[in-house]
């Protein structure tokens, strides 16, 4: 439960606060520059309802800052449970656009409950895992129940249909897995069958996910049509040149050649109006970010706090890789947002509360030492 200790507030990560609250900051100022072209004085701005978003944000960060992440992990299959009957309920009351049903109304806002699972997977897997522990390495089949875990909510979100957010969610389970530990033979097993799932996976994917991985191979095969993101944002990228062309200067951005450039191509935007420098100074925050999740990880006093941090850490990790892989071209289209950066409410608040999991974990290696 929520309990008021002066030793929280005394050993506040003030390091791990500040630097996201900067990169939140650059995604704001990249917000309000994505949407300056295509701004509508009848609506709110971009920037204003991502702003309310950060700070909703910090009160969920708040929240799980000071409720003690064991008190949670007590409770992770029951918050695994809600998230999963939220994904459900898409289905049904749930509304559509563009062609996938992933967001519900929850008091007069759009919520997506598939970024809440990436939270309660982690505190699941975490939990599981420190029940269950196994010096010799795990067994395909004493990993049945976190791969359930996973499979569950990635069968479901698939359906919605969203393939990047499903891949995300195994991507942190094999993060996890090869963390605790794998028998060898379960490794040499788990990867002859990761290969021969390759062609059987191929043949569930949607006409246009299949579109997007023969794109990626051969971006100008259909230039106008399923080609037309990674070239204009490639565009985008190598027309920034070494320091960028300025702040709401950006061609491609303004003129509005860049899709989705408030969402998924925001480094886009990022890179043609600060160039090469810019992104680079970028990246290095995001690296001091998860070095710095990694290291609350090393510290932390228990088992149950090293690994989530270790999924938050790796949730942060692979969302950036992913992201500015595919805005580079480098990786496959998938919808990944840019932690922090990319607009949409739920991912930041969702992001601001593992942010406060990991300041949690690392307060409370203070306190636990002290007790």
């Amino acid at each position: 439960m929520i309990k008021l200790d002066r030793r929280l507030l005394l050993n506040f990560d003030w390091t791990l606060f500040v630097l996201v609250l900067i990169i939140s900051g650059i995604g704001l100022l990249n917000i309000y520059s994505a949407g300056f072209s295509i701004a509508d004085l009848r609506q709110t701005p971009l920037y204003i309802k991502q702003l309310q978003w950060i700070l909703i944000g910090i009160v969920g960060m708040a929240l799980a800052f000071f409720i003690d992440y064991r008190f949670l992990s007590r409770h992770a299959y029951v918050l695994y449970g809600i998230s999963i009957i939220l994904l459900l309920v898409v289905f049904t009351a749930g509304y559509a656009t563009r062609g996938s049903q992933r967001w519900i109304l929850i008091g007069g806002f759009t919520f997506q409950p598939s970024e809440l699972v990436k939270l309660t997977v982690i505190l699941a897997l975490a939990k599981y895992f420190d029940r269950h522990q196994f010096a010799r390495g795990y067994r395909l089949t004493e990993l049945l129940v976190p791969f359930l875990i996973v499979l569950v909510p990635f069968l479901l979100i698939l359906k919605q249909p969203d393939l990047g957010t499903g891949l995300i969610l195994f991507i942190l389970f094999l993060s996890i897995v090869f963390y605790v530990g794998l028998d060898w033979k379960a490794l040499l097993i788990a990867a002859v069958g990761g290969i021969i799932l390759i062609p059987i996976g191929w043949h569930f994917l949607k006409d246009y996910q299949r579109e997007r991985m023969l794109t990626f191979f051969s971006p100008d095969r259909d230039p106008l049509g399923s080609g037309y993101h990674i070239i204009q944002s490639m565009i985008a990228v190598g027309s920034g040149g070494f320091f960028g062309k300025g702040f709401l200067k950006g061609s491609q951005t303004q003129l509005k050649f860049l899709p989705e450039q408030q969402t998924d191509f925001v480094f886009s935007v990022f890179a043609e109006e600060w160039g090469f420098l810019g992104g680079i100074i970028l990246l290095v925050l995001f690296l001091f970010l998860i070095l710095w999740g990694l290291k609350i990880m090393i510290h932390s006093k228990d088992y149950l706090g090293a690994l989530i941090a270790l999924g938050i850490t790796m949730l942060i990790f692979w969302e950036v890789f992913i992201n500015i892989g595919m805005v580079l071209g480098i990786l496959p289209v998938v919808g990944i947002p840019l932690p922090f950066l990319s607009y949409g409410g739920s991912s930041m608040v969702v992001l601001m509360m593992t942010v406060g999991l990991l300041m949690n974990i690392s307060v409370r290696r203070f306190i636990l030492q002290s007790s």
